[in-house]
Order: C-alpha cells, then structure tokens, then sequence
C-alpha cells in the first residue's frame, strides 16, 4: 500500500477560526481579537512548517471580519462556518482528489474533507480522532463553538442546514477517539460518547504501542482511514502548540509512531492537522507591528 501517489493529493490550507467560539477566555495573556483569530496564523505556520514534497496545495478562504461571530441555530458564527464549509467543499469537488491533507485552522476542519472523502469511498473509511476532547457537543450546547461539535457533524448529526450541505456522514462504530482525557460539562460529555456509540482509548492505552488502534481499525472492515489529528492530545511537558493544555497526554513520538502504524496498515487517504494556536508567533507579530519602518502607516 502506498500514500506517495502526489498527483491525487492535495494539501488543504483551511485557516478557519470561527469555530473556535469564545477561545479568547482561555488564552488571556493575548488581545481578545488575536486570540479569536489565532486559529488563522496557525494554519498559515503549518503550510509553511510542513515538508514540501510536490503536493498541490489550495486555500480555502476564510473571513477575517471580526463581526462574523454571531449565533444562529446554537452555533457561533454560524454563517460564516456555513459558507467557508461550501467553498471547502466547491474547492474539493473540482480537485476532487484521492487523498487530502488538511492544514487547520480549529478541529472543525475536518468535517468538510473527512465527508468528501466518506462519499467519495461510500462505507469503506473509518475515523481515527486523535484529541484530548470528544467534540461531540450538538448545536446549543456548551460554548457553542463549532470545533467542539466537529466530530459530531462528521457523523451527520448537528444543525440541519449544515447536515444538508455535508455530502455523507459516517457511523459511529466505524468511529474511535484516541487520547481522550477531557470531557465537557454539556454535550461532549461520557454519557452523550456512550449515547453515539464511539469507543476511545486513553493516552496510556496507546502510550507503548498501537496495537488497540490497529485491532479495532481491523474489526470495521474498512481499509481506509481518515486521522484527524488535535495538536492538544500532545502532554503539555512535550509540547505546547494548541489551546488546551491537559495533563497526562500522548508525547510527540507516540502520535507520530501511531499515524505511521496507520498509514502501514491501511490506506491512509485523509490526515488533518489541527488547533494550532501560535501564542509566542502573535506575540511577535504584535510586536513587530509596533516598530517603525514596519508597522502600517
């Protein structure tokens, strides 16, 4: 099995922030304005940090309007997200590539590719979510930022209007989070990942090897695996590069030692990386900003 096949890959730089809801309240050592649209310098560093090995890369647009923050149907910013999702989506259907690499951006953007990619391969994918947060939250619920509802919606289950414009969904038992440790107090919560049917496995369960993941991806049947991929599941004493910072997490190694395992077992068509939140990078930015002879005006 092979993942090199270039010519049918494309890298998705989704620099979408909306999602992230209310972020500002739990990164206060930054403007409240650079916090909400921190998810956007993220996704742009990962575009540049990622190895440039020949892939097409496409952008999706995405606004930088501050304004575009208000609630409808239980969802901040649920207009915005709503058309960001189909330029995500009119992008892929004219690429319409076998394999996408997402560069985000908050968690929900892999919600638009993950949905391609499962009607592109009707019920042959399963999903591995590697996050410290289940993101099983329903409109309404919560902080009602949309990353934290993304899982969900790539199960087909959230707001009507945007259900509809997804173009397939996947079951529950072809589902499986990896590194959970944190849930919410409404929506994600145990009860509600026990109501969907999702299985997950803890950051030890996978901590010496991925023979857990390995074994329940075999029992689906599927032989292709969309990983999704929340810079948060990493334990804050390895590294820092997203908004949550919960204890007890996977290392570095171990993530990237289970996406190579994946990648050896099964057809890996869809990776996202996501919920980079650049703190030290916006700092600077502002900082530079600051100084004459560069800053506007």
């Amino acid at each position: 099995m092979s993942t090199d096949n270039k010519a049918s890959t494309i890298r998705l730089v989704y620099p979408q922030w909306q999602g992230g809801g209310p972020i500002a309240e739990f990164i206060p050592e930054l403007p409240a304005e650079d916090a909400y649209k921190g998810y956007f310098l993220g996704a742009q560093l990962l575009r540049i940090l990622a190895p440039a090995n020949g892939q097409r890369t496409v952008e999706v647009p995405v606004s930088l309007d501050i304004k575009d923050r208000e609630e409808e149907s239980g969802v901040i910013s649920y207009r915005a997200l709503l058309r960001q999702s189909h330029a995500a989506l009119q992008i892929l259907r004219q690429h319409d590539p076998d394999r996408i690499v997402t560069l985000g951006g908050e968690c929900s953007v892999s919600v638009v590719p993950f949905t391609f990619l499962a009607e592109k391969y009707l019920d042959d994918v399963a999903i591995v979510w590697i996050d410290a947060h289940p993101d099983l939250n329903l409109p309404g619920e919560g902080h009602r930022g949309y990353h934290a509802m993304a899982l969900a919606a790539t199960m087909g289950r959230g707001d009507t209007g945007m259900m509809q414009l997804l173009p397939a969904k996947v079951d529950a038992s072809k589902v499986l989070i990896v590194g959970l440790r944190a849930w919410e107090k409404e929506g994600g919560t145990p009860q509600r990942q026990n109501d969907f049917g999702v299985k997950s496995l803890s950051p030890a369960e996978v901590a010496l090897d991925s023979s857990a993941v390995l074994e329940w991806l075999r029992k689906t049947g599927a032989s292709k695996v969309l990983v999704h991929f929340d810079l948060d599941v990493i334990d804050p004493s390895d590294m820092i590069a997203a908004v949550g910072v919960e204890p007890n997490g996977m290392k570095v190694d171990e993530v990237v030692r289970l996406i190579n395992d994946l990648a050896e077992h099964s057809d890996l068509v869809g990776l996202t990386v996501a919920e980079h939140m650049p703190r030290v990078a916006i700092k600077l930015q502002n900082m530079l900003g600051r100084l004459p002879l560069l800053k506007d005006g």
